[in-house]
């Protein structure tokens, strides 16, 4: 899998639980199924935190607007 469309589907959930959920704080161990695809969500994100340096702009915009905890 590319780097790009693992954060592609990783936003995909994020967007999903936000919608579902209306906020982003997400369990380090928090699942999401995504059209029956299991998504280390919690994962990510705790990893994205961690790394929010490395992150593009257009990318860290992205979680933002999901409301994003640095």
């Amino acid at each position: 899998m590319a780097l790009v469309d693992f954060f592609v589907t990783q936003l995909v959930a994020a967007r999903q639980f936000h919608t579902r959920e209306g906020h982003l704080r997400v369990g380090r161990k928090h699942v999401e199924d995504v059209g029956g695809v299991p998504v280390k969500l919690g994962g990510f994100l705790d990893n994205t935190r961690r790394r929010a340096s490395k992150l593009t702009l257009e990318r860290r915009a992205e979680l933002d607007a999901l409301g994003m905890r640095w």
